[in-house]
């Protein structure tokens, strides 16, 4: 029987708690978050990092660090996986935890191996701010430009616009209303407060211990949402993108990316909202790029056992005019 038939399985998924822009994991790598992610999951599984045949590892800000072009083979040799076992970095953008799981299915079809070890990890705090075209030196008395390179890597240089724009543009199309965008955003920090407080997430997140101010901290919990967040307050944040428009501060976060095209897609693929993020999305949890699409399918594996379900859907929508979806299934 062939590996298509007998399936492709998950039998580990873990994740560190997001944090927010410039909070609690501003001094933590990247390389150091996917390792104690990998670690949990080759444990949730019961397998030991000698069985696991190659890593793919999704990141989009790989400057984040200054060894950041490394990070799938130290996350992997971090976790004990042996040196003679490839490590593979992707970046499909947003979509690139999604991507290291395909590729990582495809590795195991096509018996490169036979178990793969998947992930996606960003740290977007660590951004750093660069100066274009000093290497080679400069003209006496030029002044020095610095490049915000997450906000310039979030803009598509080949058509002139950020990702916030796009939205906007879909919101138009679908005709979204600033109070439907303000009310999904409140039900998504609902929804995460309401599944965080029956305990949904423990399952799926690895707690990480940090040392701030020479005490020992043990992070368990998403930074991220702000379950005290109203719709007074929301209706009262400014448009980001555009005058009069629907991406706030508030619902710039199928995934939540921005809110006006999470209801786009919604209502173009006429999707139940009962079943759309369920225990809120990326307007409560926060996008952090690569690690989106692995946060998603490890949330979506632990959920259908949670409920007792057969199937869900993770998808995510992609700079440069791109998206991707992948469907697990519970056996």
């Amino acid at each position: 029987m062939s590996v298509a038939v007998k399936g492709i399985f998950i039998v580990g998924a873990k994740r560190t708690p997001f944090g927010t822009f410039g909070g609690v994991f501003r001094n933590t790598s990247a390389t150091e978050l996917q390792t104690i992610a990998a670690i949990a999951a080759l444990k949730e599984a019961g397998v030991a990092p000698d069985q696991v045949d190659s890593v793919i590892v999704g990141q989009v800000m790989s400057a984040s660090q200054t060894d950041g072009i490394y990070t799938p083979r130290h996350a992997a040799l971090k976790a004990g996986i042996p040196q003679d076992r490839p490590a593979l970095g992707v970046n499909r953008l947003c979509g690139s935890g999604f991507q290291s799981i395909v590729n990582s299915a495809q590795d195991i079809l096509t018996g490169a191996a036979r178990i793969s070890l998947a992930g996606g990890v960003e740290n977007m705090s660590q951004a750093p701010f660069a100066v274009r075209g000093v290497r080679f030196g400069t003209v006496l008395g030029s002044s020095y430009a610095f490049e915000d390179t997450l906000w310039a890597g979030l803009t598509d240089s080949y058509c002139g616009l950020p990702m916030g724009m796009t939205a906007e543009k879909l919101g138009a199309q679908f005709g979204i209303t600033r109070d439907e965008v303000d009310n999904f955003a409140l039900r998504s920090q609902q929804r995460w407060k309401k599944s965080n407080d029956a305990g949904v997430f423990k399952a799926e997140i690895e707690p990480v211990t940090l040392t701030i101010k020479r005490k020992e901290v043990k992070v368990d919990t998403d930074e991220h949402p702000r379950p005290q967040t109203t719709i007074e307050g929301l209706k009262k944040l400014p448009p980001v993108f555009k005058k009069e428009g629907l991406v706030t501060a508030g619902s710039a976060s199928i995934n939540e990316a921005f809110v006006a095209q999470t209801l786009s897609c919604a209502k173009a693929l006429k999707v139940d909202m009962e079943k759309l993020n369920v225990n809120g999305g990326a307007t409560a949890l926060g996008h952090p790029l690569a690690a989106s699409g692995s946060r998603i399918t490890a949330h979506l594996v632990h959920e259908l056992k949670r409920r007792g379900l057969k199937r869900a859907i993770g998808s995510a929508c992609i700079g440069g005019g791109q998206g991707i979806a992948v469907m697990v299934e519970a056996v």
